[in-house]
């Protein structure tokens, strides 16, 4: 169930396509993190083949309506309130899924902090150097054609790290593309 005021992921094709793609990963048993888990759809599938999932949020509502949600699906969660990496010190992921914030406007509201990164990408400017410490975790991200990939490609950049396509689809002729950081 999705509330309002949380990322409706029935009317994105990213969530749709990140579900697509982590079926072709092997996750069981392995530590996953959703970082911005909105409603947990991914989290809660990740549980279900077998690996042990950390869902953070910032918004409040999402990670209560995840709580519900996770108990309806008989998964365990290790659900989080954090910003970004803010309350995850010292802990590591075999995997990292993020379907990120990634129009360039800044966020009115918690529930527009899920669609605008910042007019200056501010999102994309605090989350690649966290994710630059990391080794042995594979992370992927999912952005559209219709963000500016180039300008978070340069972000990225500036953190050493790189997007490499691993995985793109096109639904209801917007293409996305999933890339693993490095």
């Amino acid at each position: 169930m999705v509330i309002p005021g949380v990322f409706p992921p029935f009317f994105t094709m990213s969530t749709k396509i990140l579900l697509r793609f982590l079926d072709t990963q092997n996750v069981e048993g392995k530590s996953f993190l959703e970082l911005g888990c909105g409603c947990g759809i991914i989290s809660i599938y990740a549980a279900k083949k077998g690996a042990f999932v950390t869902a953070t949020d910032i918004n409040v509502m999402a990670l209560e309506q995840l709580r519900i949600d996770a108990k309806k699906n008989s998964v365990a969660l290790d659900i989080v309130y954090s910003d970004l990496f803010e309350n995850l010190h010292g802990r590591t992921f075999d995997y990292i899924f993020i379907n990120p914030p990634y129009y360039p406007r800044t966020p009115a509201s918690i529930t527009e902090k899920a669609w605008f990164c910042g007019e200056d990408f501010e999102y994309f400017r605090k989350v690649f150097p966290s994710l630059a410490g990391l080794t042995g975790t594979k992370i992927f991200m999912i952005l559209s054609e219709d963000c500016a990939i180039d300008t978070i490609r340069e972000v990225a950049n500036h953190s050493a790290l790189t997007l490499t396509l691993v995985f793109s689809a096109t639904v209801a002729a917007e293409k996305n593309f999933i890339f693993q950081i490095k």
